[in-house]
């Protein structure tokens, strides 16, 4: 074997080894799981049956495509996590372009304070927001108030829709700033600069100039954010109550609960396949156009 083609091995055979047995297997076992029978007292049917044959089916199929309230929950699912990204994104942008604009004195700082929340555990995290949005808490308290000033009722934070979005964005929000911040602060200012001197305004600067050069960033954080909030199932189980559930809950409920293996793995398998076919679709709308 060449130099080359050994180097080539010794760096890239690593990472591919790591997807094959963390991901590939894994994926092909939750396929085999999917067309197996649930067994008599939970977990998956034995593969072989007493006649000799396989022991494969397509039921678990049958049964998430005939029920509607799955697909409800995988389009509710969708639309937290668009929403979570696009909060996300909207709150990231100016943060991320403020770092990067900031002497290089304070910007380690800045990216720490960013980082900050990962040094405690994510359930301490979730729980501290729970006390927040809690009814004897003062938000809920100048909510309330607020709403009885204009003659509407009160209600309640936790345990809501409101809940499950306000910590998925603030569980997930440094997933987005950092890809950002690692884009945005690789922008060359004589860009801006010649822009400037062409008569573009701000917002045109930013339009023609900022955002167009931002994107890989905009996807890489975007990815990093729809995906695990697309299939999380912590938060909606903490904070969201029965009006909050998402379909990483039903997959968990599969699983620990039901012990149906064969339909969670399904369940599981759909997930993967939207997320993955919406990221995909999201890259190749994002992708520069070049024109004739």
């Amino acid at each position: 074997m060449a130099t080359s083609e050994r180097g080539k091995w010794l760096v890239g055979g690593p990472p591919l080894l790591y997807l094959i047995v963390f991901f590939a297997i894994p994926s092909l076992l939750m396929v085999v799981a999917s067309l197996r029978a649930p067994g008599e007292f939970g977990g998956l049917a034995p593969l072989v049956a007493d006649s000799g044959k396989l022991n494969l089916t397509l039921a678990s199929y049958a049964r998430f495509f005939a029920s509607p309230i799955y697909l409800e929950l995988f389009v509710k699912s969708l639309a937290y996590a668009l929403a979570t990204t696009a909060l996300c994104l909207a709150i990231a942008y100016p943060l991320s372009m403020l770092i990067a604009a900031s002497a290089k004195k304070y910007r380690d700082l800045l990216l720490l304070l960013v980082i900050l929340p990962f040094w405690s555990n994510f359930l301490i995290r979730v729980y501290a927001w729970m006390i927040i949005l809690g009814p004897e808490w003062a938000l809920a308290r100048i909510v309330n108030g607020v709403l009885g000033l204009v003659g509407a009722g009160p209600v309640t934070l936790m345990f809501s829709p409101f809940a499950v979005i306000v910590v998925l964005v603030y569980v997930h929000l440094p997933f987005m700033v950092l890809p950002l911040y690692a884009n945005l602060e690789k922008h060359d200012p004589a860009l801006l600069d010649a822009a400037q001197d062409l008569g573009a305004r701000p917002w045109q600067r930013f339009r023609h100039v900022t955002w167009p050069l931002s994107l890989p960033g905009v996807i890489a954080g975007a990815a990093l954010v729809f995906i695990p909030a697309f299939g999380i199932f912590a938060v909606p189980d903490l904070v969201g109550g029965t009006d909050g559930i998402m379909i990483g809950n039903v997959i968990k409920q599969q699983f620990l609960e039901t012990r149906d293996w064969p339909f969670g793995s399904v369940l599981s398998i759909v997930l993967t396949v939207v997320a993955l076919a919406i990221t995909a679709l999201a890259a190749l709308a994002a992708r520069p156009r070049r024109s004739v």
